[in-house]
């Protein structure tokens, strides 16, 4: 997908194959973070395989599902998880323990030296993400570009000051895409911040300018905040948005 360079931050975008070899060692740097894109379909082949990587209680989570293909998407997409994160800690896939945030974000609790290993996971119709860092709180969002809603009510309603005055200025027939742009650079933010929907999405600024490096603009009530993260866009694939949030400093990564 490519290598992109933010910073002194190398990004690189990847494809991941259903089939990969769990053995497989993929380097990470400090100075690095990795993006796996996979295809999700409901339907696939490898949910019986990837639902015997599982653990007990992330096998009760899956059957708590009401509806197969969410069902389905969870045991895909927490099995890809364990297989891209057991290649880069070099341990069996069924060795990696999880554990949750107050707010409900997952991180690795064991093996010991798992919990400086970083990620976050997003998925939308027909494609999941996956980023990883090593000691760096990280968000990532996808989204398919549906048009079945009304965005600008919905930017109207949780959007802050600078944003709905940012999209009223872009050409009508721009701000599906801009809205989307919006979106998923405050989700990965937020996401990146363990915090989820209990930090107010009005709170900060991000651009709606396509290919914007330095996305998040603004943050309250600590303006300093905004210097702290990068924020960008990822060029996945047409009909898609996403995004990318990552905390500046690598410190030792501690779930909030």
């Amino acid at each position: 997908m490519g290598v992109a360079v933010q910073s002194g931050l190398k990004i690189e975008l990847r494809e991941f194959a259903a089939n990969a070899d769990s053995s497989t060692t993929r380097s990470l740097g400090e100075q690095e973070a990795h993006i796996w894109r996979a295809p999700l379909h409901p339907s696939s082949l490898d949910v019986p395989r990837l639902l015997s990587l599982l653990s007990e209680d992330e096998s009760k989570r899956a059957r708590r599902f009401r509806f197969e293909k969410n069902r389905n998407e969870f045991i895909l997409s927490r099995g890809w998880v364990r297989i891209l994160a057991a290649s880069y800690l070099d341990v069996l896939p069924a060795e990696l323990g999880f554990a949750y945030s107050p707010h409900g974000k997952p991180y690795l609790s064991t093996p010991a030296r798992a919990q400086s290993l970083a990620f976050n996971v997003s998925h939308t119709e027909g494609m999941v993400l996956f980023a990883f860092t090593w000691s760096r709180k990280v968000g990532i969002d996808v989204e398919n570009l549906r048009g079945d809603f009304n965005a600008t009510e919905i930017a109207e309603r949780f959007f802050s000051v600078a944003e709905r005055e940012a999209l009223r200025r872009v050409p009508a027939e721009q701000q599906h895409e801009a809205f989307f742009r919006c979106w998923t650079r405050k989700e990965a933010y937020i996401k990146a911040r363990g915090e989820g929907l209990s930090h107010p999405l009005y709170e900060f600024d991000v651009s709606l300018a396509p290919d914007e490096t330095s996305a998040l603009l603004a943050t309250r009530p600590d303006p300093a905040e905004a210097g702290r993260w990068w924020l960008r866009n990822l060029p996945v694939t047409s009909g898609y948005a996403a995004a990318l949030a990552v905390a500046v400093d690598s410190t030792p990564f501690m779930p909030s």
